[in-house]
């Protein structure tokens, strides 16, 4: 085959990018080496891999099927080449995390620094993602999601704090222009902060006491996308805008203070933490196996 392999990879990083500067900032090639490479490739094989405009570029119905061929089986030429880091006496390489935003947020800051000071060779990328993503798909060697959002037939390591709390709370400006809420069911007539999946459906907000759990769906003046523009939010609920239900992590700095006030706090709903989650390959990419280790050493105490 004529065909070089690194105008494979080339393409691959593109399309998984969505664009040749995003795909250059990933793949560690310039973006007019992708594209030299995509034409190199596209002139080969006699065919128009990619759309492309000045705002946007997609892959056609044949860069699309080549694409969805070509993923795992470079996965494959990688992990193979990847076997050579067993011979090092540190494993090198970079390893991609796909998260969302409250993990890059609460879970990554503890553990972050020490690996990489740990491993030095090692290169770590993180992609804040809230949406659900299939993470290989995604040009990532593993993600951390919780349990009722991780993917089928993926191996889960438990990652950071495992019990977790979303926590109600206002700014004391609020509650004495507008009174403190007693039950759930009274955030109906205030006004509260809210939050937007990318899908565009508003999360309802959950309550439990007892074994009862309750949802609520309350109205109120600032809407705003989950993960991306939490910190909005955050500074509305301290300027007493309204009253803002998020992890009690988030908040917590602020609850210390005293900037916000804790509500409702028998109802805060308690839920376990994030996993980390991969492929269960025979033969893991040194820098996700270095990673894994050392998460599950963390668990244990002993990193």
């Amino acid at each position: 085959m004529d065909t070089e392999l690194r105008d494979l990879f080339a393409f691959l990083a593109v399309v998984r990018a969505g664009g040749f500067r995003e795909g250059a900032r990933g793949s560690g090639m310039s973006a007019s080496r992708l594209s030299e490479s995509v034409r190199r490739l596209e002139a080969h094989l006699g065919v128009r891999l990619l759309h492309r405009t000045t705002r946007h570029v997609a892959p056609t119905e044949a860069g699309q099927r080549l694409a969805e061929r070509l993923s795992p089986a470079l996965g494959e030429v990688q992990s193979a080449l990847d076997v050579v880091n067993h011979y090092r006496d540190r494993p090198a390489g970079t390893l991609r995390l796909n998260v969302p935003a409250t993990v890059a947020r609460l879970v990554l800051p503890a553990i972050v620094t020490p690996f990489l000071k740990a491993y030095p060779d090692i290169r770590l990328e993180v992609i804040v993602e809230d949406s659900f993503v299939d993470v290989l798909a995604a040009g990532c060697d593993a993600g951390i999601r919780y349990d009722e959002r991780l993917e089928k037939d993926m191996i889960a390591v438990p990652i950071g704090p495992r019990m977790q709390r979303m926590a109600t709370a206002a700014a004391p400006a609020y509650l004495e222009a507008r009174g403190r809420p007693r039950h759930p069911r009274d955030l109906l007539q205030h006004a509260c902060l809210r939050g937007q999946f990318a899908s565009g459906a508003i999360p309802t907000w959950e309550f439990e006491r007892k074994g009862e759990i309750l949802r609520v769906d309350p109205d109120g003046p600032l809407l705003v996308r989950l993960g991306a523009s939490v910190d909005l939010a955050v500074a509305a609920a301290l300027d007493g805008l309204g009253i803002i239900h998020l992890f009690e992590a988030w908040l917590q700095p602020h609850l210390d203070s005293g900037a916000l006030v804790p509500l409702l706090k028998p109802w805060w709903q308690a839920f376990s933490g994030p996993y980390l989650y991969y492929p269960g390959r025979k033969h893991l990419p040194a820098p996700l196996r270095a990673f894994v280790d050392f998460v599950r050493a963390a668990a244990n105490g002993h990193a």
